[in-house]
């Protein structure tokens, strides 16, 4: 069980203008949250709201699994914020294959190479006028969420694990070529984390195996499956001024699953 945390600083992010994607539920909502708890101005997108959606946040719906989507809320992003000092691409899905590798049609490949990766690209292109911009004063911030799946592929889920490899990869060249512009990148890896994309996939697995989602959560050496919230406390991390120094640093979040990175 997660436990419960001290309140946290709600001057940390005051005056800080922070874009999260695929803020609607799970753990983009609760990186939303957390940025909103410490103060921050938010702007979020999903192609549509849910119960969990922070009520406080700004949200626009919208699909950003294309350019065109990506570059229409991004405008509309920094029409509402008149600019941006945090960046958290956290949109990604896919749908696991249990019939392997060669089950993983083109179509889906492509989508989600656009949705998990070329969404971040596309989005931080859109964004980094504003982003140098702040950088030029207190920093610019970029997140990108990743996945386990990208450090111990499956076949199930190549298609979502080659695509955040390759976010993995990116950020690492970006954080390089943006140090000097004083805007931090770096990127975070969550394990399995309770949130309804994830749930799906862990019963897609766990009816195979024949076990259950107990089985799969005792697996994880911390004895307990991720919350959301574990999440937005690394996102809080690296994008506050105690992360000041880190910049293309990844950063695994999984109690333990990984053995090597």
């Amino acid at each position: 069980m997660f436990k419960t945390l001290a309140a946290p600083d709600a001057t940390e992010f005051a005056g800080k203008r922070a874009v999260v994607t695929g803020g609607s539920r799970g753990i983009g909502a609760a990186i939303v949250q957390r940025l909103l708890d410490g103060g921050a101005t938010v702007v979020t997108t999903a192609r549509k709201a849910t119960d969990e959606t922070p009520k406080a946040a700004t949200f626009l719906d919208g699909d950003i699994s294309t350019l065109a989507g990506v570059q229409a809320f991004a405008a509309a992003a920094l029409g509402e914020l008149g600019g941006v000092d945090i960046v958290v691409n956290n949109a990604g899905a896919a749908r696991a294959h249990l019939g392997g590798i060669a089950s993983i049609t083109d179509e889906e490949w492509l989508d989600a190479l656009d949705l998990n990766y070329l969404s971040a690209v596309r989005l931080n292109n859109a964004l980094l006028p504003a982003l140098r911009e702040a950088g030029a004063g207190a920093g610019g911030v970029i997140v990108n969420i990743s996945t386990v799946a990208a450090l111990l592929p499956t076949g199930p889920l190549a298609h979502y694990g080659a695509a955040k490899a390759a976010l993995n990869a990116y950020g690492k060249a970006l954080a390089s070529e943006l140090a000097p512009a004083g805007i931090r990148v770096t990127t975070i890896v969550p394990g399995n984390i309770e949130s309804p994309g994830g749930d799906a996939i862990r019963q897609n697995f766990a009816d195979a195996m024949g076990v259950s989602l107990a089985d799969i959560a005792a697996s994880v050496p911390l004895g307990r499956p991720g919350d959301p919230r574990d999440i937005a406390e690394a996102v809080a991390y690296f994008a506050s001024d105690r992360a000041q120094w880190v910049t293309g640093a990844t950063l695994v979040v999984d109690g333990g699953e990984v053995p090597v990175i």
